[in-house]
C-alpha cells in the first residue's frame, strides 16, 4: 500500500477518532456529519480530512469512491502471503485483497514463487476481475501481464530506435521459431537465414541477435528477424573484401554452394563464382565430380566487378597445365591408353591425359575404307592409341589406331604361292624355221616351190577329169 492508502481510515475509526477528539458521549444514532459539525463548533481538526466537494456526501460515499476498484485497473498492492497452493495474496488499496494465480504471477518459469516475490514487497498487478467468494481476497490479479505490458513497452522503444536485441530460441514450431522476451516472439523461416534453412533444429536453444520487423502490442504480436542483421553484415563484409581482392592474385575460399554450371565459393566475406570450365583442365560433367560443400580451394582471381559485386574465380588457373612437358610424357611413337571424348565427321577426339585430347583422324582408324567414325569408336569408349606427332605449342597431338593393327592386306600378300621364274630367252629350246631362200644352199627350196609343185598338182588332177 501507499502512504496515503495507509493514511486511510475507516468510517467506524472516524467515528471514534472524532469522539475522542471532543470527549463528548453521543447517542446511538449519531451520524459523521453530526461528529464533524460539532468538531466544528470545538473547532478541532477530523482525523479524516474532508475536501470541500466531499463535505456535501457522506462518509459511505467517499469510502465507496475509495474502494472502487474495477477489472483492468492498475493498481499497486502488498505480498501478504503465500498460501499452500501457491497462490500469492496482495493487500490493495482500500483494505480489500486479491489474489495472484501462479499462471499469473510471472513471464518465466519457476519453481515456487517467494522466486519470484518476496512477503512484504509492494509490486504492480492488473485487475482480471472480481470473485463473488471472497474467503481468498475480492480480485484475482495478474503480477505477469503488468510485466508484459512493461515488456511491450521497452520493446516498442527499442523498435521505434532500430536497435538490436539479444534472445534465445525457446522452441521450433512449424513455419519458424518463437522466441521468449517476457512476451512470445516469433521468426519465419524465411527471416532465419540468408539462405533457405531445411533444419530449424540447430537453432533451438542458441542465442542470436535479432531485429523486430513488426510489432503490434494491442494484438500481441511480434515478429523478429535475424536475416536482416546478417545481410547487413555481410555487406559490410564483401564491401571491405572486394577492397581487398586484386585480379591475378591467389587466395583460399571455402565451396558455399555448387550449382549446375559452377561452384560459389567465399574468399574474405564475398562469393565469387568458378564456372564449369574453371574448376579442372579437363573436362568434367558437374561441379560435383571435382568439389563439395566445404571444400577448402585455392584460387585464382580473375576479374573483381566492384559495381555490380562480382567476382570470378579460377582453380585451373591454379593447377600445373596439362600441356607441360607433354612430349615427355607422350613422345612421338609411344603408346597410351585413352577414352573417346568426341566423335565427329572427319574422326575422334581422345583424352590421353586430364585436360588432353588427341585427334584421330578418320583415315587413322582401320586399314580399310571407314565410311563414318562411328563404325569403329564410341563415346566414352577406352581403346589404345598410338602418338603419331605431338605439337604443344599448339596444343595438338595425332593419334593412331589402326597403326597398332596388322594390316590384313599384307598378311595376304604374304601367305600367296610364289610364281615360277620366267624362263630366259636362252634358255627356249631353239625352233628352226624354213628359210625363205638360201642362195649358198642350192638344195634348198622355197615356199613357193613347194606350194607350186602342190597347185600344180592339184591343176593336173582337175584337167584329167
Amino acid at each position: 500500500m501507499t502512504e496515503e492508502n495507509r493514511n486511510e481510515v475507516t468510517e467506524e475509526e472516524a467515528v471514534e477518532a472524532a469522539k475522542e477528539q471532543v470527549q463528548v458521549d453521543t447517542p446511538d444514532d449519531t451520524t459523521a456529519q453530526d461528529v464533524f459539525a460539532e468538531n466544528e463548533k470545538q473547532q478541532v481538526q477530523p482525523a479524516v480530512e474532508i475536501d470541500d466537494a466531499a463535505s456535501g456526501e457522506s462518509m459511505s460515499d467517499v469510502m465507496r469512491d475509495v474502494d472502487d476498484i474495477t477489472p483492468g485497473d492498475l493498481v499497486k498492492g502488498e505480498v501478504l502471503t503465500i498460501d499452500n497452493d501457491k497462490q500469492v495474496i496482495v493487500g490493495l488499496e482500500g483494505g480489500q485483497e486479491g489474489v495472484i494465480p501462479p499462471r499469473e504471477l510471472s513471464t518465466e518459469r519457476f519453481d515456487k514463487p517467494s522466486d519470484v516475490v518476496s512477503i512484504g514487497e509492494t509490486i504492480d498487478v492488473v485487475v482480471l476481475r472480481d470473485v463473488k467468494d471472497k474467503e481468498q481476497g475480492s480480485f484475482i490479479l495478474s503480477k505477469k501481464r503488468v510485466d508484459q505490458r512493461k515488456v511491450w513497452e521497452e520493446l516498442q522503444q527499442k523498435y521505434d530506435n532500430n536497435e538490436v536485441i539479444e534472445a534465445t530460441v525457446s522452441r521450433v514450431v512449424k513455419g519458424g521459431l518463437t522466441i521468449d522476451l517476457g512476451v512470445r516472439g516469433f521468426v519465419p523461416a524465411s527471416q532465419i537465414d540468408t539462405h533457405f534453412v531445411s533444419d530449424l533444429n540447430q537453432f533451438e536453444g542458441n542465442t542470436y541477435n535479432f531485429k523486430i520487423i513488426e510489432i503490434d502490442p494491442k494484438e500481441r504480436q511480434l515478429i523478429l528477424s535475424r536475416k536482416v542483421l546478417l545481410e547487413k553484415e555481410r555487406a559490410a563484409e564483401r564491401e571491405e573484401a572486394l577492397e581487398k581482392l586484386e585480379e591475378g592474385s591467389v587466395v583460399e575460399g571455402e565451396v558455399v554452394r555448387l550449382t549446375n554450371f559452377g561452384a560459389f565459393v567465399n574468399v574474405g566475406g564475398v562469393d565469387g563464382l568458378i564456372h564449369i570450365s574453371e574448376i579442372a583442365h579437363e573436362r568434367i560433367a558437374s561441379p560435383k565430380d571435382k568439389l563439395s560443400k566445404g571444400d577448402k580451394v585455392e584460387v585464382k582471381v580473375l576479374k573483381v566487378d566492384k559495381e555490380q559485386e562480382r567476382v570470378s574465380l579460377s582453380i585451373k588457373e591454379t593447377l600445373p597445365g596439362p600441356w607441360d612437358n607433354i612430349e615427355e610424357e607422350l613422345p612421338a611413337g609411344s603408346v597410351t591408353k585413352g577414352t573417346v571424348k568426341r566423335v565427329t565427321d572427319f574422326g575422334a577426339f581422345v583424352e590421353v591425359k586430364p585436360g588432353v585430347e588427341g585427334l584421330v583422324h578418320i583415315s587413322e582408324m582401320a586399314h580399310k575404307h571407314v565410311e563414318t567414325p562411328h563404325e569403329v569408336v564410341a563415346k566414352d569408349e577406352e581403346l589404345d592409341v598410338k602418338v603419331l606427332s605431338v605439337k604443344p605449342d599448339e596444343e595438338r597431338i595425332s593419334l593412331s589406331i589402326k597403326a597398332l593393327k596388322e594390316n590384313p592386306n599384307e598378311s595376304a600378300d604374304t601367305e600367296k604361292p610364289k610364281a615360277a621364274p620366267k624362263k630366259k630367252a636362252e634358255d627356249k629350246p631353239e625352233i628352226k624355221q624354213p628359210a625363205l631362200r638360201d642362195e649358198d644352199d642350192e638344195g634348198a627350196f622355197t615356199l613357193g616351190d613347194q606350194i607350186g609343185d602342190q597347185l600344180s598338182g592339184f591343176m593336173d588332177e582337175d584337167d584329167e577329169e
